[in-house]
């Protein structure tokens, strides 16, 4: 018999049950069959949910209303075409920014996700500087939207409390409690959310990842950068722990001289053993440069082990059998469905996925279920996909009693 799933209700947190939450909750269901299943029918709809027809019928005159929704035309078989539904297209809703340790991305994206317009720039260890420049970004693109912005989204590399949107520590640049969404805020007038890059990119691919990940309920999101970060969702939801403050693998030791060190100066955890910095180090040493060489960036060794160099190969493949060491720690502490792994080096996936896919193999113990490991299909950049869905996915997520 497979146990019950009971959730204590938080008394902290609690939403007393209105006249109404039961129309908003078969408004947001709605919402979503059309957002996942469209072009979709009123009757198909029905047929799926069994709610009523009348209700589906004023639950979609209101999402059209409120420009969630339009009408389609879907293919005629010989008759009249059939009008389906489908996410309302084309107009800017979400800003995100991904404020990375390189660069960083301002973008607008519709309701369905696309990203229409985006502005870019380097990222400067002036913290001042960098959020000025945010706010110059975001005034721009809501200008060109003719308003219909209704929140920007901000990812970052660093411990972010969401709840306040304030950054506590991005280590890269030595920032200490940064107020960013405030101060976004005041300067645009928009609602502003912010959350660390690895919990943010688990929460893209949680609503707008591949097909079989948005079925799953536990999984753990890897983000591969200048350092490592790890998002993990319990239950269909991102888990944050206290202040925001969960996932912070990265810093697990796994090992002894690494060729690399961590942001806070260890070379035993594994970002020092399995971040760009560590691949890029280890191809130096294969070519005789410092650890620091200059002339070949991250996206650069990519290319070159794609084109058949035998070190920028190897310097992979080694990165790649230490993310997996990581990534077998995590499954069998948390045992989820499924490890996505993230960021610039999912180009480099045909690779280094069997490294990474034999260490996990080789270092879990027997008989714990085993746990898919795939590259995430959110491109390169799950971040800004991460920063975005920070506000899509406020207009998809139902009411909750706790």
């Amino acid at each position: 018999m497979t146990p019950q799933k009971m959730r204590r209700i938080d008394l902290k947190r609690v939403n007393v049950a209105r006249p109404t939450t039961i129309r908003d909750i078969n408004r947001q269901i709605v919402l979503n069959y059309i957002r996942e299943r469209g072009p979709i029918s009123r009757a198909e709809i029905a047929q799926e949910t069994a709610l009523q027809r009348s209700t589906i019928s004023i639950i979609v005159d209101e999402l059209r209303s409120g420009g969630f929704v339009e009408e389609v035309s879907g293919e005629s078989t010989g008759g009249r075409p059939p009008i389906l539904l489908s996410l309302r297209s084309g107009d800017a809703v979400a800003i995100g920014v991904d404020l990375g340790t390189i660069r960083t991305v301002v973008a607008t994206s519709d309701l369905a996700g696309r990203v229409l317009e985006q502005e870019e720039f380097q990222t400067d260890p002036d913290a001042g500087v960098t959020i000025s420049h945010v706010i110059d970004c975001a005034r721009k693109l809501n200008a060109k939207s003719g308003g219909t912005v209704e929140g920007i989204g901000i990812s970052l590399p660093g411990l972010v409390d969401p709840e306040s949107g304030r950054a506590a520590f991005i280590p890269h640049f030595r920032w200490r409690d940064l107020d960013i969404a405030r101060e976004v805020r005041a300067a645009t007038d928009l609602a502003v959310s912010a959350d660390n890059d690895a919990n943010a990119a688990a929460l893209a691919e949680l609503w707008f990842g591949r097909p079989e990940i948005r079925e799953v309920r536990d999984f753990i999101m890897v983000l591969v950068e200048e350092g490592v970060g790890t998002g993990i969702v319990f239950d269909g939801q991102v888990y944050r722990g206290q202040s925001g403050a969960a996932g912070e693998f990265g810093h697990m030791t796994i090992g002894e001289g690494a060729p690399v060190a961590c942001a806070a100066g260890s070379r035993r955890c594994w970002e020092a053993f399995a971040s760009q910095r560590a691949a890029l180090a280890r191809y130096n040493t294969l070519k005789g440069a410092p650890e620091d060489g200059v002339g070949v960036d991250f996206e650069l060794l990519v290319d070159l082990a794609l084109g058949g160099d035998a070190d920028a190969v190897a310097a992979l493949k080694e990165t790649g059998r230490f993310l997996g060491l990581g990534i077998a720690n995590l499954t069998q502490g948390l045992s989820p469905e499924a490890v996505i792994v993230g960021g610039p080096i999912v180009r480099a996936w045909p690779l280094i996925m069997c490294e990474v896919r034999e260490a996990v193999g080789e270092s879990i113990c027997r008989g714990l279920p085993p746990a898919q490991i795939i590259a995430s299909t959110l491109g390169e950049q799950p971040t800004l996909m991460g920063a975005l869905s920070l506000v899509l996915t406020t207009k998809f997520t139902p009411v909750s009693l706790s």
